[in-house]
């Protein structure tokens, strides 16, 4: 191979948008953030070398042995981040992109498109998380960041128009609309950028400039074009080329092997829309395309599970299509239950805790029902149990397939109900067991609130909560008044008692799990006086106690450190019967 004629970026995204490049299934989907497409916008101003392209010629004969993807144009953290396949009908011969495809897509969208994520604090399923946002570029100053020259960010339309004294931002894709050079003149006397201090003046003056030379100017896209027709090698080359930079998951590659072997089905696009569909259960979790193909090599009980391309063969391929949709539906009930148990994707720390349950129920047939049929609450519990031990435990850490097979050999020969018992008693893989010592079980008492373990803690103490009422994390006694000082020493309380409470009230001794309806009623009661009023006997009251293990003393602020310390151990003498007994 050697290198051809170098491109313009604006040949480029005007040939992307028209289709003139297509990405091959062996390709990943598109991973970059705003941070690295900003990155690579400064570096082409500053007249960096961006890295050499790979691109792969397929003559008419070849691409429909093949499936190609377009570009992603607009991406969307959770509406659009899967690439549309292409029709390729009636085409001559296609250009595919082996590598730089994240290079290509940042610059398609910075020019062309735009990029929606989730704003922080906001909730996944409001639409209102994810403003449409487009590169734009400071005329008026350089970048503030250390490592960056030119200050690129993506805003929204009504952010980019908040303009000051040190900012003009101007929208990097309407640079596409300059067809000479002295339409930038043009442009600065029309925005007045000709009218401020002398020096933002010229400096917007050389940024406009060096923005039009970096994009129709310069021909920075240097790239190899690969005419072979077979696809070992091009799979070869694919993989090595892509050996550095962002991390190439297997599961891409894997896939798009698959969907050349399998008959029936698009494999790509199976398996990415039940990933989407298994992370809409419940309160949404983070569930990859790895977890369920690694899924698929256990429930098909091979041998080797590892995610090697030989373990992908026609035989392995052509039986995971066969099975596909038992393995899919022991998938989704495995899914269903754990969110049944009040799990989502902020409290579930290791998704590979559902492949042993997803085993169970596939060797069990999927049975109907399951997650909330009488018939099966003891199975259901030993697996509540088994995921809650699992993840605290955290066995699936490091190398989990040392853990799995060990534990689907269990489950195999022991299939009447769930063997939690048998799995904690006989797995013996090094560091990696479900046995707690009294040490261990101390230091759960040291989770505080928040902590993505704290939850599963809980769990542990509410083996009989209904999760489909939406509980949530309380402060028994509540954060607001613990915290500050001053609030609690007007309550009376000792300075002592004070500097306890302002260093421990976040941990798992002042928790507990109420309903969310009456957490936002309890808001920022006293303990003592939410009681009196949720509790309207004393029988209420020692039911209340024993459902949360609160202990038969003082409930006011100046007993703090006293309630702390009965009920400290209150918990740690039931988790040590549950973990260790």
């Amino acid at each position: 191979m050697a290198f051809e004629r170098p491109l313009t970026i604006n040949e480029v995204v005007n040939d992307i948008h028209r289709k003139k490049y297509l990405l091959p299934s062996i390709q990943r989907e598109f991973v970059w953030d705003t941070e690295q497409i900003e990155t690579l916008f400064d570096s082409l101003l500053r007249g960096y070398p961006v890295g050499a392209f790979l691109l792969w010629y397929v003559n008419k004969e070849n691409i429909n042995k093949f499936k190609f993807y377009e570009f992603l144009r607009n991406y969307h953290e959770r509406e659009n981040t899967h690439n549309l396949e292409a029709n390729i009908n009636g085409e001559e011969d296609i250009i595919a992109i082996l590598d730089g495809q994240q290079r290509l897509t940042s610059l398609y969208i910075g020019l062309k498109g735009t990029y929606a994520y989730k704003l922080p604090r906001k909730r996944v399923g409001n639409d209102s998380a994810y403003p449409t946002r487009n590169l734009y570029l400071n005329l008026l100053k350089p970048s503030e960041e250390i490592d960056m020259l030119y200050d690129f960010k993506f805003l929204t339309e009504k952010e980019a128009l908040i303009r000051d004294e040190e900012s003009f931002w101007f929208k990097v894709g309407d640079i596409l609309n300059f067809s000479e050079q002295f339409e930038i003149n043009d442009y600065i006397y029309q925005n007045e950028l000709n009218t401020v201090e002398k020096e933002k003046a010229r400096y917007a003056n050389k940024t406009l400039f060096d923005l039009y030379k970096a994009i129709h100017v310069t021909p920075s896209i240097n790239y190899y074009l690969e005419r072979s027709q077979s696809l070992d090698k091009v799979l070869n080359i694919f993989i090595r080329v892509n050996s550095g930079g962002t991390q190439l998951s297997y599961s891409d590659l894997l896939l798009s092997i698959a969907t050349a072997q399998w008959k029936q089905r698009d494999a790509r696009k199976t398996i990415t829309s039940f990933v989407d569909e298994i992370n809409s259960t419940g309160d949404y979790f983070d569930f990859d395309k790895d977890l369920v193909l690694k899924t698929c090599l256990v429930l098909c009980d091979f041998n080797d599970i590892a995610f090697k391309v030989d373990n992908f063969d026609s035989d392995t391929m052509g039986k995971i299509e066969t099975e596909w949709d038992e393995i899919a539906q022991a998938i989704r009930l495995a899914v269903q239950l754990v969110a049944s148990y009040g799990f989502n994707h902020k409290t579930l720390t290791a998704n590979y805790v559902i492949i042993p349950i997803s085993y169970y129920l596939y060797k069990k047939g999927n049975p109907h029902n399951f997650v909330e049929s009488y018939k099966y609450i003891q199975e259901r519990k030993d697996i509540h149990r088994f995921t809650i031990v699992a993840l605290l435990k955290r066995i699936f850490g490091g190398q989990p397939d040392n853990v799995l097979k060990p534990i689907r050999e269990i489950i195999k020969n022991n299939l009447n109900t769930f063997p939690y018992v048998l799995v904690k008693q006989n797995l013996k893989v090094t560091n990696k067991t479900l046995k707690f010592t009294e040490e261990e079980v101390e230091n759960l008492l040291w989770t505080k609130y928040g902590n993505r373990y704290a939850f599963p803690i809980l769990s542990l103490l509410y083996p009989n909560l209904d999760y489909k009422n939406n509980f949530h994390q309380d402060h028994i006694f509540p954060k607001s008044i613990l915290k500050s000082r001053t609030k609690l020493k007007r309550e009376g309380v000792s300075q002592d008692t004070i500097e306890y409470a302002v260093e421990n009230y976040d941990y798992v001794g002042n928790l507990q799990l109420i309903e969310g309806i009456p957490n936002l009623e309890k808001s920022d009661k006293k303990f003592d006086e939410w009681l009196n009023i949720i509790c309207l006997n004393d029988k209420e009251r020692d039911m209340y106690r024993e459902k949360h293990l609160i202990p038969n003393v003082d409930l006011s602020l100046v007993n703090f450190e006293d309630f702390m310390a009965k009920r400290e151990k209150l918990i740690r003498e039931k988790l040590t019967r549950i973990l260790i007994n």
